[in-house]
């Protein structure tokens, strides 16, 4: 028989296990909740503070020269970046609308030429034959082919309007994240502050170092990945403008998608530089292809260089998981494949008690 003070023991042992219980389950209910509140706004926020960890040094150079009068920064900065987001989605929407509206006035006045298709198209293995015929049929009679693509167009049509809805909407969300952005520059020293306690809070006393890990991964895969993408399609998109090529907006958009998805613009550039030699354009042509020499020169030396800048942990294990996030979760997995996976390994050094080092 237990004695009266081993049963009270008991009973309180129960009653506080119980309280701990109630507690536990009361925070994870309440933790929930709030997942699920903010959960359509996770994305947005996520960008909002990849906008801001990238741009910071940027807006504390802006606040210098601006005479450290931090809301003022904060306001031009948003303004600048609002500006910069719907200028060229303005000016691509508008290149594409007048594009379609001369498309379809020269196919309703008969006016559209088509070439004859090359000689040697017949010999492609598989599809060259029934390629080369109905290009044939489109240069002779275009009403008939364009009968025969109907189906086709109609899938294609209900395509194109999802992924203009799908644009519409990925605008108006960066546009939303700028503003957090701008609010969360307003209060870097805030901001970081937290940062800091969460990361003292799981690491203790390396919490200091992988506050700047995060930060250093963030910016570096912003400036290496993003902004050499950002850069070859703008120039991809100027010379395809100087050198008079249709829907130049259009193709510069496919060269910031495929850059990001580190596919490069080969696949845009190299088409468009075949079908200015085909139009007997080869002045234009030899000099669009120099120009893609020097845009793969920027891909292979800056990205290297920005991917690297400011991060200790080795170059390749950023760059890995940076695509692998693209290939899991998207444009945004850039950032959180490459945060993860130095942390990652941060955390496997310590483990090891070893320093990393790129010597």
């Amino acid at each position: 028989m237990k004695n009266s003070t081993e049963l009270s023991n008991d009973r309180v042992f129960l009653n506080r296990s119980l309280e701990a219980t109630i507690h536990i389950g009361l925070l994870l209910i309440i933790t929930i909740w709030c997942f699920k509140i903010v959960e359509p706004f996770i994305t947005t926020i996520i960008w909002g503070a990849i906008i801001a960890v990238a741009a910071h040094p940027l807006y504390l150079r802006l606040r210098k020269t601006l005479g450290e009068r931090n809301k003022l920064t904060a306001i031009l900065f948003t303004l600048t970046f609002l500006i910069i987001l719907i200028a060229p989605s303005a000016l691509l929407t508008d290149t594409l609308i007048e594009g379609l509206k001369l498309l379809a006035e020269k196919i309703k006045e008969g006016s559209l030429s088509i070439p004859k298709p090359p000689e040697n198209l017949n010999k492609v293995i598989i599809i060259g034959e029934p390629l080369t015929k109905f290009w044939l049929l489109a240069s002779e009679n275009f009403s008939s082919a364009l009968q025969e693509l109907t189906p086709t167009l109609k899938v294609i049509g209900s395509w194109l309007l999802s992924a203009a809805t799908s644009a519409g909407m990925a605008i108006l969300h960066f546009v939303i994240a700028i503003i957090i952005a701008g609010f969360l520059l307003a209060n870097s020293g805030g901001s970081n502050r937290a940062l800091r306690a969460i990361t003292h809070r799981l690491t203790r006393e390396k919490g200091g170092e992988f506050a700047d890990l995060l930060e250093n991964t963030v910016r570096s895969v912003a400036n290496g990945i993003l902004g050499v993408a950002f850069l070859q399609s703008i120039l991809a998109g100027l010379a395809f403008m100087l050198a008079g090529v249709p829907l130049a907006g259009l193709w510069a958009l496919l060269s910031l998608i495929l850059s990001i998805a580190q596919i490069g613009v080969a696949p845009i550039v190299i088409p468009i530089i075949i079908y200015l030699f085909y139009t007997a354009q080869t002045t234009t042509a030899v000099a669009l292809m120099v120009f893609y020499i020097f845009l793969a020169l920027i891909d292979h030396i800056l990205k290297p260089i920005l991917l690297g800048r400011g991060v200790k942990t080795p170059m390749a294990i950023i760059f890995m998981g940076a695509i692998g996030g693209l290939l899991s979760y998207g444009v945004i997995g850039l950032f959180i494949g490459a945060v993860t996976l130095a942390l990652g390994y941060e955390l496997f050094l310590l483990w090891l008690n070893i320093e990393s080092s790129t010597d």
